[in-house]
């Protein structure tokens, strides 16, 4: 019994006659792959594919897909694999592909690629949701990298446990949309005036939007906080507090100590929620962003820092975690190089 259901091939827009024709991949696979055809040589063999570190997979599904729509027939193939989200340890098969090797041979980069590419991005996310954990964690780091990865990177995001993504591209897989919040850009368009900017949110925005306002276009996170929850009442929703780390927020500088006082600190955030509780507006959520990463929400955490929710962006495209396909059986006999081995795994499941 599988544990999920797969996404469908056809969720992914290959470039499938690209891929096929070897495009994509490293120029020896392709070459090993003609070579092959043109001696008449058709080798039945396992190829093993593993993870290098302690990771939550991602890209299961793609890969698949790669599979599926660009080997050269996909009934000549047998493979089992685990799925998007599960945890792996250092050395643990991932993917058993079984079959003539000339119908495969070509897609060894672009499997290996994205397995490593949405496995990078989902370990980061879980950890810091586990970090949050139970606030919520939204997914922000479309700006700090290329557009064409988007749409795998935030299903793989969505995966590991983040409840929102700032692209329609990054919730397209699940048939979602991006979220967010008022803008810098918009307040400075109506000239700085992040209460006037917040109430056109409201006014043009359908009531199913979340408003979510940024409260630190003056550096008086507690002052625009109040004007915007005064202004727009239930409407509002949540305020989102950004202090860059060069600068120190106007409530925070009468408490200085010795404490880093610059950026989104845990004084700046008790100082919003406290004024926001003194005034009734205690359902008003506080989100916060700007550097933060696992280690930075977990002293939130262990502080016990009132904050409701974590934008988290460029931190989770930091790392490596990387795959390694070799072929480790020939005929159903074990040939692998030296100080590899075929390494079953009873967790794997069969790919219809």
């Amino acid at each position: 019994m599988t544990r999920t259901k797969r996404l469908d091939p056809s969720v992914f827009h290959l470039p499938v006659e690209r891929m096929r024709e070897g495009y994509y991949s490293d120029k020896y696979f392709v070459r090993a792959r003609e070579l092959l055809l043109a001696d008449g040589h058709r080798p039945r063999v396992t190829m093993q594919v593993f993870a290098k570190t302690h990771a939550f997979l991602g890209g299961m599904d793609e890969s698949v897909a790669i599979l599926k729509l660009c080997a050269v027939e996909w009934k000549d193939l047998v493979v089992h694999a685990l799925f998007d989200g599960d945890e792996v340890e250092p050395w643990e098969t991932v993917m058993l592909i079984e079959g003539p090797y000339d119908a495969f041979a070509h897609l060894e980069t672009l499997y290996l690629g994205v397995i490593a590419r949405r496995t990078k991005v989902g370990t980061n996310t879980r950890r810091v949701v586990e970090a949050a954990r139970p606030k919520e964690v939204m997914f922000f780091p479309a700006r700090h990298d290329h557009w064409l990865v988007q749409t795998g990177d935030g299903y793989a995001a969505h995966v590991a446990g983040a409840i929102g993504v700032s692209t329609d591209a990054q919730a397209s897989w699940w048939g979602s949309e991006g979220v967010g919040t008022v803008p810098h850009a918009l307040i400075a368009a109506y000239g700085g005036d992040t209460v006037r900017a917040t109430r056109k949110f409201a006014d043009h925005m359908p009531e199913s939007v979340r408003l979510i306002t940024l409260v630190d276009f003056e550096n008086d996170s507690v002052g625009t906080s109040l004007a915007c929850a005064r202004a727009l009442g239930t409407r509002l929703y949540g305020v989102r507090l950004d202090t860059s780390e060069t600068m120190v927020d106007r409530s925070v500088i009468p408490q200085m100590g010795s404490a880093k006082p610059t950026g989104v600190t845990p004084q700046l955030v008790h100082n919003v929620r406290d004024a926001l509780d003194r005034e009734g507006f205690s359902g008003v959520k506080i989100v916060v962003s700007g550097g933060f990463d696992v280690e930075k929400i977990r002293r939130f955490e262990e502080a016990g820092v009132p904050v409701d929710a974590y934008g988290v962006g460029s931190s989770l495209f930091t790392g490596r975690y990387d795959f390694t396909a070799d072929v480790v059986l020939v005929e159903g006999k074990p040939c692998a190089k030296a100080g590899r081995s075929y390494r079953p795994n009873p967790r794997l499941e069969r790919v219809p």
